[in-house]
């Protein structure tokens, strides 16, 4: 299986006065793990659809290599997609099931018939796709499925015949619409285990929708994050965590989510909360609000910081997770990240202070996009 390249350019599509895609712009390498991320409603699907073929376009092109799709039937562009409902046929066998792609198009309209269909097919073609359905069955570890139907099988079980059923066609690229949300929550966490080690097996280019940031961030090489028909960043799990370019994609990503304060930029760009100047310094902004952005595992009780009231505590394994409101406004709430067992620092009332990493800080402008910022050695006066 040689993996394939795939190039979008100036995409677009609307439903009627909606715009769902605004001009789509993405290239994928021959081999990467992509995972198109966001809302519900942002237009990944559709997106997915539009390469795949079952959805056309108003405008732009879709190129998978060096070639043209835009206009190619669905079934000539040698891509498998895997659905969230698994559409499996249920009066067939897992066997059967998997083998479906190769007989539509390697055998005749008679040669397919359940009674018949062996006794008139080329007997060397049949060989070749019982052991292509054995290949890809043992490669999904689902060997000894074979002879049951979609009813006697697990939600894992449905997912890797659905897998093997794409795998079976040697395509150029996998597409993939949110497969795992089916599945309960430790399944889920046990099957992107499973698709990352296939991936990693195949070599195989994968596209990969979800809503999950928690999917995209564990399995992908790259995230297109999109919001309302555009992507908002394109880069590694990494990137779209420590450096988010927009407030969108610092609210999406992270578990708990980031941490917003509202702050005001004086002349100088000095970044100003609650009137006290912080010693750091957005560069090339202009004066007026700000946000302040902060992970969870960047807030610390200090002596120094912002008095908060505790509001609640939830442990999860060796972390917790602290929930403050700002005594200066209580509408405001932050969550700092512990090990379990460390000080909270938290006074008789249930009160602490609490201060941040500079480093950590994330900031953004009146326009919701990132600002780069200077931290001082001191507070200046």
């Amino acid at each position: 299986m040689q993996p394939q390249s795939l190039n979008i350019a100036g995409i677009g599509k609307g439903f009627g006065a909606d715009d769902v895609l605004k001009g789509i712009d993405l290239s994928i390498r021959p081999g990467e793990f992509l995972s198109l991320v966001g809302m519900s409603g942002c237009g990944k699907s559709t997106l997915l659809r539009i390469i795949a073929g079952l959805e056309t376009a108003d405008r732009g092109t879709v190129s998978i290599g060096s070639r043209d799709v835009t206009d190619v039937d669905p079934s000539d562009r040698n891509l498998a997609m895997v659905f969230q409902s698994y559409a499996l046929y249920p009066h067939m066998t897992v066997r059967d099931n998997i083998a479906t792609p190769l007989r539509m198009r390697r055998l005749s309209v008679w040669s397919r018939l359940p009674l018949i269909g062996r006794m008139i097919a080329n007997a060397e073609m049949l060989r070749e796709i019982d052991a292509s359905v054995k290949e890809a069955a043992d490669v999904l570890q689902i060997g000894h499925l074979l002879d049951r139907r979609p009813a006697q099988l697990s939600g894992g079980q449905r997912q890797r015949v659905a897998l093997a059923r794409a795998l079976v066609r040697s395509p150029s690229a996998f597409l993939m619409d949110e497969p795992l949300s089916n599945l309960d929550a430790k399944l889920r966490a046990h099957m992107r285990g499973e698709l990352t080690n296939l991936h990693s097996r195949l070599g195989a280019t994968f596209i990969y929708v979800t809503h999950d940031q928690i999917e995209a961030m564990t399995m992908s090489d790259r995230i297109a994050l999109m919001s309302e028909g555009r992507i908002e960043q394109l880069g590694t799990p990494d990137e779209l965590y420590r450096r988010p370019s927009t407030l969108t994609v610092a609210r999406f990503i992270g578990t708990p989510s980031i941490n917003l304060l509202p702050v005001e930029l004086d002349a100088s760009g000095e970044i100003v909360l609650f009137g006290q100047k912080l010693g750091i310094t957005a560069r090339n902004a202009w004066p007026g609000p700000a946000t302040l952005g902060i992970r969870a595992e960047d807030v610390f009780p200090a002596a120094d910081g912002i008095e908060a009231s505790l509001v609640r505590t939830e442990t999860q394994g060796a972390d917790r997770f602290v929930t403050f409101n700002l005594i200066c406004d209580p509408s405001i709430s932050i969550v700092m990240r512990q090990r379990v067992g460390d000080d909270l620092g938290a006074d008789a009332d249930g009160n602490v202070r609490l201060a941040f990493s500079k480093e950590g800080v994330h900031l953004f402008g009146s326009d919701e996009k990132r600002r780069e910022i200077t931290v001082h050695e001191q507070v200046p006066a």
